[in-house]
């Protein structure tokens, strides 16, 4: 084995070490979703149909947010790969105030505009009234998944992530818990899927948070808010917010293009994007874990094994998206039974997963780059090239809803056609962009 195979396989060592438990933390929110899915369509089709915008609503918001997590992981990594361990702990202090205050205005805002917000994804009627409950009811959950977020930026910037996996576990068996007490026992229907999902953010957000704050206070780090500091955290993540914004905008477009095909259409979009966000974070565990490790190097001055772990971690990225594709593939011709009665829906929701399989081995490699170019704190880019393919997605679902989807000859097809124009034109475009800006030195300066 020559010297840059041992290189290789000793810095990858450590990327498997964290990918592993972040994985099990990432998937806490999927679980939720899927347990949410596959209990409330068993409810009723409008039930999932109304899931699947109220979700959309909340997931959406808090997704805009996740900066709180990736901006603090790279600001820790970085200082604590320079040596300096107080500044590294501080920062994290600031982003968990920042979350709480964010956390607070946007539970309000999602609750007071539930209803509208819904009705503008396309939601009607008994699909719109269900969609407003869920969407109310883990509103009020909001502000612990922000600071669930943020207490996972500080645990993966010191590369400690048992924690949030122990969390997250903990976490996915109390929201099941709750959902089975409230949807069934109690028969509270959609709203009882959103009570527990919000009781269950909330336990985990002081979970994490607590451990945090006597981590960061023994580092010497100080614990109360300054505000010069969360005004900087806000800064140091605004590109990210606005990544984030173009991707979640491709998303929503998707919802509403789905939505606008009707409800077996929209219910079997609820099915495959619940199961992808799934199976997404097998791979987002590889990214966070490459966005950690690259951050360090790069705080410390070490190019060349920042390129060395971007190489691995693209490779295992394809490698994982070859397997989690086949493997997702192989589910959709078995699992949409477990989400819904309906024989529409579990065909809708089949071929669907198997439109997304196909395209989860260029997903793995993007997602692993795009960990890297965070980790690297390349953030305008990855914002300017998000908005370039979400904005291309945007114009080819606009054409598909109005164009090609009234001349197709079925649900089937127009299913099918969605999820190509998603791998294709908004996954496809991200990858082609990272490909693009790591062939070149600037993301690492």
């Amino acid at each position: 084995m020559n010297s840059q195979a041992r290189n290789d396989n000793s810095l990858l060592k450590p990327l498997f070490a964290l990918a592993l438990p972040t994985f099990g933390q990432l998937i806490a929110e999927p679980v939720f979703v899927l347990v949410d899915t596959a209990i409330v369509g068993h409810v009723s089709t409008s039930a999932l149909a109304g899931l699947s915008l109220g979700s959309t609503v909340i997931l959406t918001a808090v997704g805009l947010c996740v900066f709180l997590a990736y901006a603090t992981t790279s600001q820790v990594a970085h200082l604590l790969g320079a040596g300096r361990r107080r500044e590294g702990l501080q920062a994290g202090m600031d982003g968990l105030w920042l979350a709480a205050a964010i956390g607070a205005g946007l539970a309000a805002a999602l609750f007071a505009l539930a209803e509208p917000l819904c009705w503008l994804l396309g939601g009607r009627g008994a699909d719109l009234q269900q969609a407003v409950v869920y969407a109310r009811a883990a509103a009020l959950g909001v502000p612990g998944m922000l600071l669930v977020y943020a207490a996972n930026g500080v645990f993966r910037g010191l590369q400690k992530v048992r924690i949030t996996l122990a969390v997250a576990v903990a976490g996915a068996a109390l929201n099941t818990v709750f959902d089975v007490a409230f949807v069934i026992g109690c028969g509270w229907g959609i709203l009882g899927s959103g009570a527990a999902t919000g009781i269950a953010q909330w336990f985990m957000g002081l979970a994490l948070v607590v451990p945090a704050v006597r981590w960061a206070r023994a580092g010497g780090a100080s614990a109360r808010p300054r505000l010069a500091g969360i005004a900087r955290a806000g800064g140091d993540g605004l590109p990210l917010f606005l990544r984030t914004l173009a991707l979640r905008a491709g998303m929503v477009a998707t919802v509403m293009a789905a939505a606008s095909m009707g409800t077996d259409v929209l219910a079997g979009y609820q099915v495959v994007n619940a199961t992808w966000n799934f199976a997404l974070n097998i791979l987002d565990a590889i990214a966070i874990a490459g966005q950690t490790l690259v951050g360090a190097q790069l705080g410390a001055g070490n190019f060349a094994q920042a390129r060395c772990l971007t190489r691995g971690a693209a490779r295992i990225g394809l490698g994982m998206g070859v397997v989690v594709g086949a493997a997702f593939a192989l589910a959709g011709l078995v699992a949409p039974g477990a989400f819904s009665p309906s024989a529409q829906v579990q065909q809708l929701a089949s071929a669907g997963m198997v439109a997304v399989g196909a395209g989860l081995p260029v997903q793995g490699w993007m997602w692993a780059l795009d960990g890297i170019l965070i980790g690297a704190g390349d953030f305008r880019y990855l914002a300017r090239a998000c908005a370039a393919a979400s904005g291309a997605h945007i114009a080819a679902l606009l054409v598909l809803a109005v164009l090609v989807a009234p001349q197709l000859s079925s649900d089937l097809a127009r299913t099918v056609a969605l999820w190509v124009a998603f791998d294709v034109v908004l996954m496809g475009g991200r990858a082609l962009a990272n490909a693009l800006r790591v062939r070149t030195d600037a993301w690492m300066r």
